[in-house]
């Protein structure tokens, strides 16, 4: 069968089977049975793609997923993160928007903590977003920096979603957790100076918290150096093992789940209930993504065999295009896929493609996995299905309607684009601090 023949019915199926509403990574099974009958050979590839499961599945460097995802429950489920964002809460003050500042440092403090996006995203909204509206602040600036600074936990580590790129891409995962420092804290700081901006020249968006200015300096220190900065332990444990070279990632993130769990028990917060809710709630996720990575590994070896990626590497070589237009084009598919589709799922589209042309047109491949984590976390928050848009649907008050959540949005998927534009002309913003550490 021609190459583009193979193209054709392996995404035509996929493509049927999404319309139908089939889940994506069920789509992709039988895809992939499909394929392993036609082209590894009926009966045996069959035999052959079971085989290939197994292989993708059992290896040690999916490890951290897992025991990152614990630690983000862990400290969801006791209330730690709870607490440390009211520390935080505390501390600002006297600045224009001040809950919403509150709401990017807390969420960017959490996410050095926790692996989950939908977990920052809900301990920010439960816990800030009602006080927000009860003050009087606008729904635009009150869900937009909740709903953007909760997807920075793709890119600060520890992150579960860069580990799972990583471990797809074939991206060193120590080099990719390392990367995404720098840009999570350019964003951090952006969404600060846009508030701040914004609610200066636009007072009534977000009025002064006369009661805030009445806590004494005590009231405000104490709570820091009780609920953040002993957690800062967990972020010196998992992430300084890995600089000092201590620790792969996988022992790091067991390392930080033993820190976690230390916490809540220092804490006086972890029951047996809560570790068993966490414990329960890691499985479930964990096998989500197993699952999808056994489709994904297994459909990039069918496209393989097929012959599907060496013919399009090919079609893309008789164009010439330079590496930068490549990844422009490469960014501009994600960002289609992005306003459809989860994270994982434009993962198990995108690489099987991607990544044969990156290493073809000697594209950094890190430098591409931190490009494509940014604009999957900008695709959290795109209308119409971004996810992070219904958890906000979720703990936001029954008045509020997803429109106004569309809104809120949009003014932090434009800052996000701001700092991927910077990050693709200064690739070494990227690349300077997993080299720097390596030398």
């Amino acid at each position: 069968m021609e190459w583009s023949l193979a193209l054709l019915l392996l995404l035509g199926l996929m493509l049927v089977l999404m319309l139908l509403s089939v889940p994506v990574a069920f789509a992709f099974l039988g895809v992939n049975i499909v394929g392993a009958w036609i082209f590894l050979g009926g009966e045996v590839g069959l035999v052959q793609l079971v085989r290939n499961s197994m292989t993708s599945i059992t290896t040690f460097t999916l490890a951290p997923i897992p025991l990152f995802l614990l630690m983000g429950e862990i400290l969801f489920h006791s209330g730690i993160a709870y607490k440390s964002v009211d520390a935080i809460d505390r501390l600002i003050s006297r600045v224009p928007g001040r809950l919403s500042v509150v709401a990017v440092a807390g969420g960017t403090v959490f996410s050095s903590l926790s692996g989950s996006t939908i977990a920052n995203t809900a301990v920010l909204g439960s816990t800030l977003l009602p006080d927000m509206l009860k003050r009087g602040y606008a729904p635009s600036i009150a869900m937009g920096p909740i709903m953007a600074t909760g997807s920075i936990a793709m890119l600060i580590p520890p992150s579960a979603l860069a580990v799972l790129l990583g471990s797809l891409s074939g991206i060193s995962i120590a080099q990719l957790l390392l990367a995404g420092i720098i840009p999570g804290i350019m964003m951090s700081i952006l969404f600060i100076t846009y508030i701040v901006g914004r609610c200066y020249f636009q007072p009534h968006l977000a009025p002064a918290d006369e009661e805030q200015e009445k806590l004494s300096w005590k009231e405000r220190i104490v709570p820091i150096f009780v609920y953040v900065v002993p957690l800062f332990a967990i972020f010196l444990v998992v992430v300084g093992s890995i600089f000092s070279g201590w620790a792969t990632p996988t022992e790091s993130a067991a390392l930080g789940s033993m820190a976690s769990i230390l916490a809540a028990l220092g804490y006086r917060n972890l029951t047996l209930k809560i570790l068993i809710t966490s414990l329960m709630e890691t499985a479930k996720v964990s096998a989500m993504i197993l699952f999808i990575i056994v489709a994904s590994m297994s459909f990039s070896q069918i496209l393989t065999f097929s012959g599907g990626t060496t013919g399009l590497l090919s079609v893309f070589g008789q164009f010439e295009m330079t590496p930068v237009i490549l990844v422009i084009g490469m960014i501009c598919i994600l960002l289609v896929l992005g306003a459809f589709m989860d994270q994982v799922s434009m993962m198990l589209v995108s690489l099987p493609f991607f990544m044969p042309l990156a290493l073809a047109n000697d594209i950094n491949t890190l430098w591409l996995g931190v490009l494509m984590l940014i604009v999957m976390e900008m695709s959290f928050t795109t209308p119409p299905f971004g996810l992070l848009l219904y958890v906000m649907r979720g703990v936001a008050p029954p008045h509020i309607s997803m429109r106004q959540i569309y809104s809120a949005a949009l003014p932090f998927i434009g800052l996000s684009t701001i700092v991927l534009v910077v990050l693709m002309v200064f690739p070494e913003i990227i690349t300077w601090l997993p080299a720097a550490l390596r030398n």
